[in-house]
């Protein structure tokens, strides 16, 4: 575009309050967008927003967002069981629009908004953007050009105590799954591909909890051990909840048939990665190169597609996999079945040419 790209808020909580304005006061400062409007359904709320981060226009009404021609993009960042209705409304306004995770909370509506973005004048975006962290992209190009071997098998994790507000987080369209073990699905199938089949178990581990001050009756899984079949022996694991403590380790380890390869940190806030190489024979560390990667990264992302006019790297196909994933693996933990995955997408790709990836090496023990 000639000019900002004008951005409208739907959903006035602390994502959007605390990391996502982080980067769009960012954006707003190097001239390559405007915060014209916000929209939350409590008005004090969405008031309090606007005069806090100098926002002219505030709104109780999504479709006054939706509809309005000052907005080129909006930002969905409600509660998830509202993504999809919305962001599906936008597309079809032809606004450009990103939906935070999951992108909806049914395949139907879902397969939607895949349908909805192909036809839509604006670009989709769906969270999470874990792909476009330079991270994942140094740990992909290990693993796609073989310097770990084929790979066997992966296991995965993020999950933390739980959160003690928003109810609807442990009601229907709800849970850790949905709102954690996504970055989890996403980061493996965009290494790995299509998963074929999913096996789980799932449960309540804990069935009351106090939420905005309310004891309420906890409504779905809180807790899954998760395994994923991507064909040809090649197996990963996913360890999510609203169950877990603390942790430390790596948050996700690829096993190949000649190396590891690690990533330290989470998928969502990355710290590095390591590697391991039989035929060096000891461990490389490789420092982030970038430590302030936000995970609100999706944002500066649809403003580059906007501004060059190219498809976003983050497709509407792949995050229809990972909900048809999730989905079938919450039916796979009620009953005990494994599930078949039927949705496929195109993997994301990157550069594969000298990334100097020793220029980020930490320490490479003698052998």
């Amino acid at each position: 575009m000639s000019r900002p790209v004008n951005v409208g808020f739907i959903g006035c909580g602390s994502v959007m309050n605390g990391p996502y304005m982080s980067l769009a006061r960012e954006l707003r400062e190097r001239g390559r967008i405007r915060t014209v409007a916000a929209c939350d359904v409590d008005p004090d709320r969405a008031r309090a927003t606007g005069e806090r981060h100098d926002i002219p226009w505030v709104s109780t009404d999504p479709q006054q967002i939706i509809d309005s021609p000052d907005v080129d993009a909006v930002l969905v960042l409600t509660s998830m069981p509202e993504h999809g209705p919305l962001a599906l409304a936008a597309l079809e306004a032809g606004k450009h629009v990103l939906v935070e995770k999951p992108m909806s909370v049914t395949l139907d509506e879902a397969a939607k908004l895949v349908e909805a973005a192909k036809e839509s004048a604006g670009h989709l975006v769906c969270a999470p953007s874990v792909i476009l962290s330079p991270t994942y992209q140094d740990m992909w190009r290990h693993i796609t050009r073989g310097d770990i071997g084929r790979v066997h098998l992966a296991r995965a994790r993020y999950g933390w105590a739980g959160p003690w507000w928003g109810q609807w987080f442990y009601r229907s369209g709800g849970g850790p799954l949905f709102d954690l073990g996504v970055y989890n699905v996403t980061s493996l199938t965009g290494w790995l591909g299509p998963v074929r089949r999913v096996a789980a178990m799932a449960g309540t581990a804990t069935p009351e909890r106090v939420v905005d001050d309310e004891l309420i009756k906890v409504e779905v899984e809180d807790n899954f051990q998760i395994l994923l079949d991507f064909g040809d022996a090649t197996f990963a694991s996913i360890t999510t909840g609203f169950s877990m403590q603390a942790y430390r380790g790596p948050a996700i380890e690829v096993y190949g048939s000649k190396g590891t390869v690690q990533m330290m940190g989470d998928d969502w806030a990355p710290a590095g990665y390591e590697l391991w190489q039989n035929d060096v024979g000891a461990w490389k560390i490789h420092g982030d190169r970038d430590p302030r990667w936000p995970w609100t990264d999706g944002l500066r992302h649809l403003v580059d597609c906007i501004d060059n006019d190219v498809a976003p790297s983050i497709t509407p196909e792949h995050a229809y996999h990972a909900l048809e994933v999730m989905i079938r693996a919450i039916d796979a933990g009620r009953d005990g079945q494994t599930r078949t995955i039927e949705s496929i997408f195109t993997p994301p790709t990157f550069d594969t040419g000298d990334d100097r990836q020793d220029a980020h090496l930490v320490h490479a023990p003698e052998r």
